[in-house]
């Protein structure tokens, strides 16, 4: 099978696997596995730098090619809806003259605007088009993601190209129920979370020192993430025997001058955490899995979360999770099994959970092996891979 993954929005670029990041070490993730299984894939990416390449070879089986026009040195690095928006036509029209002349059996857009692309230049192409949409802006602007009179158009388009695909692969079964909500017929819906290296991420390997104090570890962006970030530090103050280590924002050495470390530390002090709450800024790929591997718990107090990638690459590497009841953390994480779910925004109750299992070893060991094993067996890029060719194949079918 010829498949198309349209992702207008990610550069991906060859290279070592340590240093892609985010969206772009997902998407080749994603298509690493699916070549794995004896199909041709080509990523059609945004092009960025004048001085890239039109073609290169990402892996085995995978080709990506850089399409649109370069970004100006005012739009360089930009990625947001605004910009990729208003490049869509220009990314299409390539498309579209490439699959004339070369047809895909399958295109997958990744993203709204990749959606828009995708169906402009299939179109009279009789291509079925399957679509991720990562996240919705409906429910982005449910969780004040998206500021009020902003993010219009895609809140329009987003159900129109649900409705005008083959399917539509949601990410959680909360963004099934929006899309159904949307009127995306349900037959078209299949759930396909994001799936997690589990060789990367595993219990073997190194970690990070550590002292004697149980350590919790979160993920979080400290800007949009205040509010949640607060929650947790205020549950924190009420486990006496417990460290934190936050890592997300800007590289440790920019610390200092960030307003919102600056307000998080402020408030840790006022609550009496000096010594037991640690600010490690920004973590890079390879550095997560000895970071998660050397916590007790994994702690996601996310309001909202489409992928709970953070969550689940930590059962990967064995360590329980104790995340808000959100989004995809209710897939992702099997409360009483895995890790427990907590209401968000209820610091008292987090600290109680929390001491409950840091005061039991055992559990925490058992959790520890199911985490691992609810991982394995469901989030592999091997499971996703065979999830998403089973969605290309009823979208041809269709």
């Amino acid at each position: 099978m010829k498949i198309a993954l349209v992702a207008q929005h990610a550069t991906p670029v060859p290279g070592d696997r340590a240093k892609q990041a985010g969206d772009d070490a997902r998407l080749v993730e994603m298509s690493r596995s699916l070549a794995g299984n004896g199909h041709q894939v080509t990523v059609y990416a945004r092009r960025g730098s004048a001085a890239r390449p039109e073609r290169a070879k990402l892996a085995p089986g995978v080709s990506v090619e850089y399409v649109g026009p370069a970004d100006s040195e005012a739009d360089a690095g930009r990625s947001d809806d605004a910009h990729l928006l208003a490049q869509v036509a220009a990314f299409s029209q390539p498309l579209h003259e490439r699959w004339s002349k070369d047809r895909p059996d399958v295109v997958h857009a990744l993203r709204w605007t990749s959606g828009l692309a995708a169906l402009s230049a299939a179109r009279d192409l009789s291509v079925p088009v399957v679509q991720t949409f990562d996240s919705l802006g409906v429910a982005e602007r449910r969780h004040r993601m998206i500021p009020s009179g902003v993010g219009t158009e895609r809140i329009r388009l987003e159900p129109a190209i649900g409705r005008t695909v083959s399917a539509v692969m949601a990410g959680s079964s909360d963004e099934e129920s929006d899309l159904t909500r949307l009127g995306v017929p349900r037959r078209s819906i299949r759930v396909v979370p994001c799936g997690v290296d589990t060789d990367e991420f595993s219990p073997e390997g190194p970690a990070c020192d550590r002292n004697d104090r149980r350590r919790l570890v979160t993920v979080a962006d400290l800007a949009t993430e205040q509010e949640a970030l607060s929650t947790l530090l205020r549950a924190v103050s009420k486990v006496p025997a417990a460290e934190l280590v936050v890592a997300g924002g800007p590289p440790a050495d920019g610390l200092r001058s960030d307003l919102s470390y600056r307000r998080l530390a402020k408030l840790a002090d006022s609550l009496d955490l000096s010594g037991r709450v640690f600010f490690a800024g920004e973590v890079g790929r390879a550095a997560l899995p000895p970071l998660l591997r050397s916590a007790d718990l994994f702690v996601s107090v996310s309001e909202y979360d489409p992928s709970a990638i953070t969550s689940i690459q930590a059962m990967a590497c064995g360590t329980p999770v104790v995340a808000s009841a959100v989004g995809c953390q209710v897939d992702a994480v099997v409360d009483g099994t895995t890790g427990i779910l907590v209401p968000p925004g209820r610091p008292a109750l987090l600290a109680q959970k929390i001491r409950a299992l840091l005061a039991h070893p055992m559990l925490l060991e058992a959790f520890s092996v199911a985490a691992t094993d609810r991982a394995r067996s469901r989030y592999s890029w091997d499971r996703i891979a065979h999830e998403t060719l089973a969605v290309y194949d009823v979208a041809l079918a269709a």
